[in-house]
């Protein structure tokens, strides 16, 4: 008798004991979930604010960056110093033009011309001007004709892969302070780029961008892909996600309230209904994308950032 109640009593205390180590480790991590989440602010409507304010740049010069992408042209201006704090000073989308292969090398020239003469006006010395190619838009048959125009003009012409776009697009999107606890998506025309911070590296992933019914591809087969890839990463960088690309801009454009750096997407595709009717099938198809990557991840926030591009990691990446 004496045995069992020592038992009984054994089995209670292990139990309390169990217990008592799982409360630490929710008040744990719910601490470390209140530090993540430290710039946003519920409100009684249930959106998110994101607060997070960047550091300004000191004393810093001015880059300019035009990018060819998989729907046209964009340039962006930045002011950055020597430890890569950077603001945008101007930035300036083109037409689409590049995939549907409606524009001459005579066109081609003019409007590269014209986005140079805007970024040296600015104030942008011409030896801080760069060009980049995008990996969506190397894949258009007419970029090799761009290319060729941009080398007759005597500019230096940078060809970036799907994985370095990546890259770039996370050292350009997310704060240092959510390396360990956020990943980055940048939803583009011709690709999508997953990437996040492993250790002292950065893994890139690439799967199906938003113009993907252009070669008739069906949704289900570009859902499971974009789920597949999203669900190698790691658990803890799952926390929250920063998003970029066209499609993210007409989503977060419906629901932008001011001049807010960053908007927090509602995830529930249903929300922007309105958004698919007047853009049509190229947001559809991102919305796709955008759930796929929200159901394997199961991020608490999705943060669009109005400011960032993949090619302004690309200029941090040049000598100051």
């Amino acid at each position: 008798m004496k045995r069992f109640s020592f038992l009984i009593i054994f089995i209670v205390t292990v139990f309390s004991l169990v217990s008592w180590v799982k409360k630490i480790e929710n008040d744990s991590l719910f601490k470390k979930s209140t530090i993540v989440f430290q710039d946003q602010i519920v409100s009684g409507s249930k959106k998110s604010e994101f607060k997070y304010q960047p550091i300004k740049p000191i004393n810093g010069k001015l880059k300019g960056v035009v990018e060819l992408g998989a729907s046209g042209f964009n340039s962006f201006i930045i002011n950055v110093d020597a430890d890569k704090n950077w603001e945008i000073k101007h930035k300036e989308y083109g037409n689409s033009f590049v995939a549907e292969s409606a524009t001459n090398a005579l066109e081609i020239q003019n409007k590269l011309k014209k986005y140079i003469q805007n970024i040296i006006d600015f104030g942008v010395e011409a030896d801080q001007i760069h060009f980049v190619i995008s990996s969506g838009a190397a894949k258009v048959n007419i970029t090799k004709n761009i290319k060729a125009a941009l080398n007759k003009m005597g500019y230096v012409v940078n060809d970036v892969t799907a994985e370095q776009e990546a890259q770039y697009a996370l050292k350009a999107v997310l704060p240092q302070k959510y390396e360990q606890t956020a990943f980055v998506i940048d939803i583009g025309s011709g690709n999508t780029k997953i990437s996040y911070v492993n250790e002292d590296k950065i893994i890139g992933l690439e799967t199906y961008g938003a113009k993907y019914f252009l070669k008739n591809i069906e949704d289900k087969i570009v859902y499971d892909d974009v789920y597949t890839r999203t669900k190698t990463l790691p658990k803890q960088r799952l926390i929250q996600s920063f998003i970029i690309g066209g499609v993210p801009y007409q989503m977060a454009k419906s629901l932008r309230k001011g001049n807010e750096r960053y908007t927090v997407l509602n995830k529930d595709i249903s929300t922007y209904e309105e958004v698919v009717g007047k853009k049509g099938k190229k947001v559809a198809c991102g919305l796709n994308i955008f759930k796929a990557i929200n159901e394997a991840s199961q991020t608490n926030t999705v943060v669009f950032d109005w400011d960032a591009n993949f090619t302004i990691g690309f200029l941090l990446e040049q000598p100051y």
